[in-house]
């Protein structure tokens, strides 16, 4: 959802004439900013809450092809929050919502973003974790003799550029993840939910006990 129905009081005089969404940047409205990255991230339907100066927004929303643009006009201007709740009917069970009068540049993505799991909420697993992050939630490997808080899950979001140099045709992904470290460009993230590790008996007992009892908690 893309919030579009503000006054836009503060941005007086400018306003005054024109919606706030459809004052541009670089030649391109405030509005079609948000949708553009909207689109890039795959989003593909868009609901638009008007109110302030609609006829304008929704004429200007008319011109786009993609993506599709689904308006909640708003005869009483309701707040943000009232904004979304009237277009619940219109949503999803979970989306973005962006104000339309924000303007962002992306960073340049990483080339490995890989999914880790606190060693000591995992089930089934006795090793000495993979991975310690930094402050800023920068992951660094391991070395030996170290006992790190996180493990890899085996879960990760790679980009093609990645394999552009590869040591070989027979090799871990270990490695790349250790040199795109090296150049600062290894993410990672916290499950924040439970992981079992089935590659030993022991393992996928546990897993197994692990989700008997879940059936009979609920």
């Amino acid at each position: 959802m893309v919030l579009a129905a503000g006054l836009g009081t503060r941005l007086r005089p400018i306003t005054d004439t024109i919606p706030k969404p459809l004052v541009e940047i670089n030649g391109r409205s405030l509005i079609d900013h948000a949708l553009d990255r909207l689109a890039l991230a795959g989003v593909e339907r868009v609901v638009v809450n008007i109110h302030y100066k609609a006829a304008m927004i929704a004429a200007h929303l008319a011109r786009r092809d993609s993506p599709r643009i689904q308006l909640s006009n708003e005869t009483e201007l309701l707040d943000t929050g009232g904004g979304v709740a009237r277009a619940l009917p219109l949503l999803g069970e979970a989306f973005f919502a962006v104000n339309s009068d924000v303007f962002w540049l992306d960073g340049e993505a990483p080339d490995a973003v890989l999914l880790l799991q606190r060693t000591a909420t995992a089930v089934g697993y006795d090793g000495n974790g993979d991975y310690f992050l930094d402050v800023s939630g920068n992951p660094r490997r391991r070395r030996e003799g170290e006992v790190a808080p996180y493990l890899f899950t085996g879960i990760q979001l790679l980009r093609r550029q990645l394999f552009d140099e590869v040591p070989g045709p027979v090799f871990s992904l270990v490695r790349l993840y250790d040199r795109a470290e090296a150049a600062g460009r290894l993410a990672a993230i916290v499950h924040d939910g439970e992981w079992c590790h089935v590659g030993t008996p022991e393992g996928l007992a546990l897993t197994r006990e692990r989700l008997a009892s879940r059936r009979a908690e609920r």
